[in-house]
């Protein structure tokens, strides 16, 4: 398998006011391959979501280089970056962030409609076919349960066939059972259209589901490690 994200001594500090700077994530290495299902745990405050965020280029590292199919993302204008990301990664998040004056047919398509890509007919009807929420379109956010509206969040993501799916806690809000139908949707689709796939849970169970684990621990990963195999820290 190719490498399709890779980290190069990637490193975040915040500043918080008066207080000193606080590591969030610490100089890190990281190879991420093409079509493979990647878990990321830790415990709260271990740099998960630092490094989501770093990795999809929704922040910049106070340090260290990151390359999206060996292109270095943040040598990029931001423009630049913005389109990068439209087209190449998609995202998940535990917050749904639909446009609630929008329908659920239109918040599908927002990714393409910002970036003035025709959507393609077939590629839609499969995925909202498969999320089970065909029969959803017309409506709008506020009359969808949480479950729903996280298919649609979902939907939204995969429908501009990105490369790369980011995913952070996207079923800490639902019910077990919704989140175990979501979460196999979710591996199912992405493998479907050979996508990479990053899920941050917190949630070994489903760590277990995924090929690889990537554990961090006070801003380090310090395993990367498949399924049954010791990646505590």
């Amino acid at each position: 398998m190719s490498t399709i994200l890779k980290a190069e001594q990637i490193a975040k500090t915040y500043a918080k006011g008066t207080q000193l700077e606080t590591e969030a994530l610490k100089p890190t290495d990281l190879s991420i391959e093409e079509g493979r299902f990647y878990a990321v745990v830790g415990r709260s405050g271990s740099g998960k979501s630092t490094l989501l965020n770093l990795l999809g280029g929704l922040d910049r590292p106070s340090s260290g280089k990151i390359y999206l199919e060996g292109k270095s993302i943040f040598d990029l204008r931001d423009g630049e970056l913005a389109m990068l990301r439209r087209k190449r990664i998609g995202f998940v998040f535990q917050s749904y962030n639909l446009l609630g004056e929008h329908t659920v047919h239109e918040n599908i398509l927002m990714p393409l409609h910002l970036d003035g890509r025709a959507p393609d007919p077939q590629l839609f009807t499969e995925i909202v076919e498969a999320l089970g929420i065909a029969d959803k379109l017309k409506k709008f956010p506020d009359e969808l349960s949480g479950g729903e509206q996280q298919r649609v969040a979902i939907a939204r993501a995969l429908v501009s066939r990105p490369a790369i799916l980011l995913a952070d806690e996207p079923t800490g809000n639902l019910d077990p059972k919704t989140g175990d139908e979501v979460l196999a949707l979710l591996k199912n689709l992405a493998r479907r259209y050979n996508q990479t796939v990053l899920l941050i849970t917190h949630d070994m169970q489903i760590a277990s589901l995924a090929d690889s684990i990537i554990t961090l621990h006070d801003g380090h990963v310090v395993s990367i490690a498949a399924p049954g195999a010791n990646c505590a820290p």
